[in-house]
């Protein structure tokens, strides 16, 4: 698990979302899970869980996309120590979160993602890529 710093943003594994001890000991308060594959994380009540069915590729819902991007944007905004994690933490958790820094503080989207890819291994799905990149140039409702 790392930290995406300055920010109070960790990516991490699907497993590490499993840690809730070490989650409680870095103040994370919010969990964005991102994995299809994976069961919802058993997390204690204290701890708030978003999860997000996405696969590492093609075939997303766009709207689907567009609300993991855009809760993990709200968290980001209101500075709320939060853990992305998928499968191996190295594609849809890094995708996500440049994604949402890039819509939380502006800045094209391959910026953050150079910039998350300093702090954490990334590996991302160039298919998914596209994917999140559409869902930040498509208008949104208001």
């Amino acid at each position: 698990m790392n930290q995406i710093r300055p920010h109070p943003l960790w990516l991490g594994h699907a497993g590490e979302g499993e840690a809730f001890r070490r989650l409680f000991d870095l103040g994370v308060e919010a969990v964005v899970q991102l994995s299809a594959e994976e069961p919802p994380l058993p997390l204690p009540r204290d701890l708030i869980l978003c999860h997000f069915p996405l696969i590492d590729g093609i075939g997303n819902r766009p709207a689907l996309l567009s609300l993991a991007v855009e809760t993990t944007a709200a968290l980001v905004r209101a500075r709320t120590p939060t853990l992305i994690c998928c499968g191996a933490g190295m594609s849809r958790s890094p995708a996500v979160a440049a994604a949402a820094l890039s819509l939380a503080y502006g800045g094209p989207p391959e910026q953050w993602l150079k910039s998350v890819a300093e702090h954490h291994p990334s590996d991302v799905s160039p298919g998914l890529w596209e994917e999140v990149r559409a869902v930040l140039v498509s208008p949104r409702p208001a």
